[in-house]
């Protein structure tokens, strides 16, 4: 079998910065340079800028720019020598008006003189004085939170618990709430001053004797729902 040979009509091209073949497909970058037409490859186009080749396309805008600066040159030195033969030099234009000030707005004299508004009044509650009164609205409180879920998640596991429900003896809106099983106890904190803030977790344990002797004689239980109620002791 005689092997056949393809050409292609492709001219080889040479990049004239490195001698690279440029491969089929590869369009060159054209420059000028001494005169002539310079092919460049797409490694060599920094290059060929840095030895000051002038990029086909960018020759015609790069040959104004210098001309323009010839013209500023020449215009400078007509402008001095003028002034050494003595003739008078052109004035400069006079500078440019300032813009008006913006008038600055008056307020009256009773709007920045009036007091602020009011801040939202803070929803606070009455805290009853009474002691049961005090363990009702706590255990209210408490029944309203997601904290019975908690006590029914450990109660079908541990049985039922034993609740002290114990007003602070040093802050009259404060309400103690332990929770306890033989294994482990919790003591909720309820504020009756701010019932929005819910109930506060403040301690936990795995020892009965941790507990003040207070905190072990229960006065309320939990039912199936984890929910609470007063007893009567």
């Amino acid at each position: 079998m005689t092997p056949r040979q393809i050409a292609t009509n492709q001219a080889v091209m040479q990049c004239d910065v490195c001698g690279r073949t440029l491969l089929r497909g590869e369009q060159p970058a054209v420059f000028l340079a001494g005169g002539s037409r310079r092919n460049v490859c797409e490694l060599c186009t920094p290059r060929a800028t840095h030895e000051g080749w002038i990029r086909e396309g960018l020759a015609v805008e790069e040959l104004g720019v210098r001309q323009r600066g010839r013209e500023r040159r020449g215009s400078l030195l007509a402008r001095l020598r003028a002034r050494r033969d003595g003739h008078p030099a052109r004035r400069p234009a006079p500078p440019e008006p300032e813009p008006e000030p913006v008038p600055v707005p008056v307020i009256p004299r009773e709007e920045y003189l009036a007091p602020p508004p009011p801040p939202e009044p803070r929803h606070v509650h009455a805290v009853p004085t009474n002691a049961d009164m005090k363990r009702s609205r706590a255990v209210d409180v408490f029944n309203g939170s997601d904290r019975p879920r908690t006590v029914a998640a450990l109660s079908r596991s541990l049985g039922a618990p034993f609740v002290v429900v114990r007003p602070s003896e040093t802050e009259g809106a404060i309400v103690n709430i332990v929770v306890g099983w033989e294994l482990c106890w919790y003591r909720y904190e309820v504020d009756l001053a701010d019932e929005a803030a819910g109930v506060r977790q403040t301690a936990q344990g795995d020892e009965l004797s941790e507990l003040d002797p207070a905190d072990t004689v229960p006065n309320a239980a939990a039912d199936e729902r984890g929910e609470l109620q007063l007893v009567s002791v």
